[in-house]
């Protein structure tokens, strides 16, 4: 379906794509994978036509239809959330005007017979037949139903697109790129501001959609959910495995140990061959073994090592302090901006050792919480407090927007730096893979993972018994991650986690606080165990088993009941019941939109005094049969 052939990519001088060459399918699901800086968005950008290469070419059918997600991007600020999502079927307007062109085309000739009229008419039909193809559904319903997986409330609906963050917006672009249904999706890390819910939800669309998927992304339960081949750029190079990304891992460690094997019994021989030439170069009885050794030597394909990026981060986090046995401590909570609640009635106990996660959706308070804990913001109602000799280190959201554009790397740690630590900072910076001119670099023009990473060395110049930490993964390939993980899980202190990231939780939280609806809830137990108690089921967040999901504290251990086959049979029965639900009420909501539309259209047009009234009264009762589908549609949602 797509090809890349030859493609070579060079800035300033510097080889990022050496005649690379490879296929797209229609029906793959690629993981693009490789270090920060390898290339991995500007093949999505070739492939998109955003960017050229320096030369080779991406040959793609002319029908194709392509939807790609940046990482980042400019937005409208006028239009509200559903507006802007609507503007994604804008094509079916383009194919409409297209289908009136060719209608009047044929309708000013009389060539009957000619190529030129049967070629009209055969476009003529595929573009209906293209249109009511996509047509088919409500634009509204479905515009509505992707928002909603994506995290929007209805009540969000109306918002202008100026009211919200970069990351709320972002998912506004991910829902108009699902809409309009492209043949190939180009996912430049979709998951980066989405939560485990909506993450979830997007992993289940993306299994079940019709068409290509090339994707980018640091979530390694995210790839493996849903690509089953793994594209490696490496060096300016293409390993293709046909395989998830876990499985790539694996294969990829064979196929470096083998060939690294390969190698060195090549050079063994050629070593060996060379010693004998040397050897015998000048002796006139060994003259024609010497010769046929040289046109050996000659003749071997020598074998190459691919070269392996083998920097790594190194994170180790200074012994803590002790603090006292309570660390956290929140009373009779309540948080409020104005007239919006964002939670209340809160009353939480961290203790010294714990290692807790805050979940649940963007906006519900996670944030702010540890804003609170931090001292930045001053709560509503209620007290939080840090328990005794607590030394709290904060890594915020946006904590490497915080850093000063101005300073140097370098300079960056040595401000903050105070005693005996300050002669060992080019030993930290070094650690965090800032080397040699590296240190020199102004913050300004630093990349996004490289400010996080000099964020978090900066966190580690003081012992803290207190690890706050918001979002730390942002930006992170899996690697990093994986080391950053280690990292906490040797850490001794207390730590207080935000991330959406399923695998860098799993194993490492012993606690979970769940933000939802202006409340928290307390979890014992890891994620998984959080996530099989929750039944996260696309849309829905199930509670069937409610008895099932009581958490019982003995001896402060949780004791999580193991569901039997008749209880797993029934929820799966729920889960097969709410979907029938959700499909019928979607499918009477599209009717009276429907209904409403030509009743609309027989007011504007009617002249007629007697049936006027009945047509008002009709309008009207169809308006409140939809307000109470759309009151049972939410309500579907939420149960």
């Amino acid at each position: 379906m797509i090809s890349i052939n030859n493609l070579t990519v060079s800035f300033g001088g510097f080889l990022l794509f050496d005649q690379v060459n490879f296929h797209i399918n229609d029906d793959d699901r690629i993981g693009l994978v490789g270090r920060n800086g390898a290339g991995k968005t500007t093949i999505l950008k070739i492939i998109s036509g955003v960017t050229q290469p320096s030369s080779g070419q991406v040959q793609l059918p002319g029908e194709l239809t392509i939807g790609y997600l940046p990482q980042e991007m400019e937005f409208s600020k006028t239009t509200s959330v559903i507006e802007e999502a609507m503007l994604a079927f804008s094509y079916l307007t383009d194919i409409e005007k297209e289908i009136e062109i060719v209608n009047n085309s044929i309708a000013n000739r009389s060539d009957y017979e000619s190529d030129e009229y049967h070629k009209l008419l055969i476009k003529l039909n595929d573009l209906t037949d293209k249109f009511h193809i996509l047509e088919n559904g409500n634009p509204l319903s479905e515009a509505e139903r992707i928002l909603t997986g994506l995290g929007f409330n209805r009540k969000e609906f109306g918002r202008k697109r100026s009211e919200l963050s970069q990351g709320w917006n972002m998912r506004i672009e991910l829902a108009k790129v699902l809409l309009r249904k492209p043949d190939v999706l180009l996912l430049d890390e979709p998951t980066n501001h989405l939560d485990i819910e909506s993450i979830r939800w997007l992993e289940q669309y993306l299994q079940s959609f019709r068409g290509a998927i090339v994707l980018i992304s640091h979530d390694r339960r995210f790839l493996d959910s849903i690509t089953k081949r793994t594209v490696e750029i490496m060096l300016g190079k293409i390993n293709d495995y046909k395989v998830p990304y876990s499985k790539y891992i694996i294969l990829r460690k064979e196929r470096m140990e083998q060939q690294r094997a390969a190698y060195d019994n090549q050079q063994r021989v050629i070593d060996k061959t060379e010693e004998f030439i040397e050897r015998f170069r000048y002796k006139a009885t060994k003259s024609n073994q010497v010769q046929s050794r040289i046109k050996q030597l000659e003749k071997i394909e020598r074998i190459e090592v691919d070269e392996e990026d083998k920097s790594r981060l190194f994170v180790k986090f200074p012994p803590s302090p002790r603090s006292g046995q309570v660390v956290i401590k929140a009373r009779n909570l309540k948080m409020a901006f104005g007239p919006k609640i964002i939670f209340s009635n809160v009353d939480i106990t961290i203790e010294r050792g714990e290692k807790v996660a805050l979940l649940g959706k963007n906006g519900e308070g996670k944030t702010t919480f540890m804003r609170l804990i931090t001292g930045d913001l001053k709560p509503t109602e209620g007290e939080v407090e840090t328990g005794y000799n607590v030394a709290a280190g904060y890594y915020a959201q946006n904590q490497d927007e915080l850093l000063s554009k101005d300073d140097t790397v370098f300079d960056t740690l040595d401000k903050a730096a105070t005693g005996d630590i300050r002669s060992k900072l080019r030993d930290i910076l070094g650690a965090f893979l800032f080397r040699g001119e590296d240190i020199d670099k102004k913050v300004a023009v630093l990349s996004g993972g490289e400010r996080s990473r000099l964020a978090m060395a900066k966190l580690i110049l003081k012992p803290h018994n207190l690890l706050i930490l918001d979002e730390p993964t942002n930006h992170m390939d899996i690697k990093s991650k994986d080391i950053l993980k280690q990292a906490l899980l040797r850490y001794d202190g207390t730590m207080v986690l935000v991330s959406h990231d399923r695998d860098f939780l799993d194993g490492l939280v012993d606690k979970i606080y769940e933000f939802k609806d202006g409340y928290v809830r307390e979890h014992l137990g890891g994620l998984e165990e959080f996530l099989q108690r929750k039944q996260i089921e696309s849309l829905d967040e199930l509670q069937t088993l409610k008895q099932d999901s009581q958490i019982v504290k003995s001896n402060n251990r949780v004791t999580t009941p193991v569901l039997t086959y008749l209880q797993q049979k029934e929820i799966d029965r729920e889960v097969k019941r709410k979907r029938t639900q959700i499909e019928r009420c979607e499918e009477s909501i599209a009717q009276l939109e429907k209904r409403i539309s030509e009743l609309e259209l027989i007011l504007s047009e009617s002249h007629n005094s007697v049936s006027l009234p009945e047509m008002i009264n009709e309008y009207e009762l169809v308006k409140s049969s939809l307000d109470l589908k759309f009151k049972e549609w939410e309500s579907l949602h939420t149960d």
